[in-house]
């Protein structure tokens, strides 16, 4: 049964992968692959996705509305995406995830690559922890924070089944092969849906970002890791943010958000933070980029004028 799925699940991910190829270029990083889409010219704005997703979430739509008036970066985080797993993480049996300094590190070189200076860095839900491990990486070097619905302070209760199961050596070797084999695309456009609550995606959105990329087995084995690995590292930087993040931080947040509680992550957040600016997005879920584009180019245009890059 595993072997016939393990071939079914090769079939897909080829599939996935010649219908959704790379959108940008690839940047080595200590023998990592990382993939790295750049359009347009100004200060540079760096844009980091979330769980599960890639950057194609940015190319759909915002990164279009910020390329006349910034260079726009957008990366694929670890194992998501085209960008490769660091080197000791990744395969079946692996048990952990990469946390988002370790993240951010491997960003932060193959963004010096490619000559990015004191960027604004965005980050999107999981992304948003990325954002704040450049931030805590390098200060200094760091122009702003804008945070999307994002993962800042430690949450209460458990992730659920999903994450149990993906992010587990036991379910990665045995369950994520199942799941990519028969698993259907039209049950990720489902989850798709239930992300964007109360609102629903837009058209095409889905099928743009690529189902089949997100049900591949090390997507899905990184992913799992990823996050139920993550809580321990958000303790530990939280602890950081009010010392270290010195920059501007704009933070976008609806109060209809669901994964990514408002009460729980931003308001904490914002009071955190010595320069935190903390906007509410009125019955908006967890993706207000989508939703409130509007709102989020007025953040990171923000967050570029408090730096002194506008």
């Amino acid at each position: 049964m595993l072997s016939s799925c393990a071939g079914l699940a090769g079939v897909k991910e080829r599939t996935a992968e010649q219908t959704h190829p790379p959108l940008g270029r690839f940047v080595e990083v200590d023998g990592t692959r990382v993939h790295v889409w750049v359009e347009g010219s100004g200060p540079d704005v760096v844009l980091i996705h979330g769980a599960g997703g890639n950057l194609r979430d940015f190319t759909f739509d915002l990164a279009k509305r910020l390329t006349p008036r910034y260079r726009v970066i957008a990366f694929d985080r670890p194992g998501l995406g085209y960008t490769e797993r660091l080197p000791g993480y990744g395969g079946v049996g692996s048990t952990k995830g990469e946390s988002p300094r370790e993240q951010a590190a491997l960003l932060q070189q193959a963004a010096a690559q490619i000559g990015v200076r004191r960027p604004v860095v965005v980050g999107h839900s999981f992304g948003g922890a990325v954002a704040l491990a450049w931030g805590l990486n390098a200060p200094r070097d760091t122009a702003a924070l804008v945070l999307l619905a994002g993962v800042s302070n430690p949450w209460p209760g458990e992730l659920g089944t999903f994450y149990n199961v993906t992010g587990t050596a036991l379910g990665g070797a045995a369950a994520v092969p199942l799941i990519t084999a028969l698993a259907s695309e039209e049950r990720v456009e489902q989850s798709v849906e239930a992300t964007f609550a109360p609102q629903s995606a837009p058209a095409g959105y889905s099928e743009y970002l690529g189902p089949g990329l997100t049900l591949r087995r090390e997507t899905l084995r990184a992913n799992g890791q990823q996050v139920l690995g993550l809580r321990p590292h958000i303790v530990a930087m939280s602890q950081q943010y009010r010392d270290t993040l010195r920059m501007p931080v704009e933070i976008v947040h609806g109060d209809a958000d669901t994964t990514v509680p408002l009460d729980v992550h931003s308001i904490p957040l914002s009071k955190q933070l010595r320069r935190g600016n903390l906007t509410v997005l009125d019955g908006v879920g967890h993706m207000p980029h989508h939703v409130r584009p509007q709102a989020t180019v007025a953040a990171i245009d923000r967050a570029a004028s408090r730096a002194g890059l506008r």
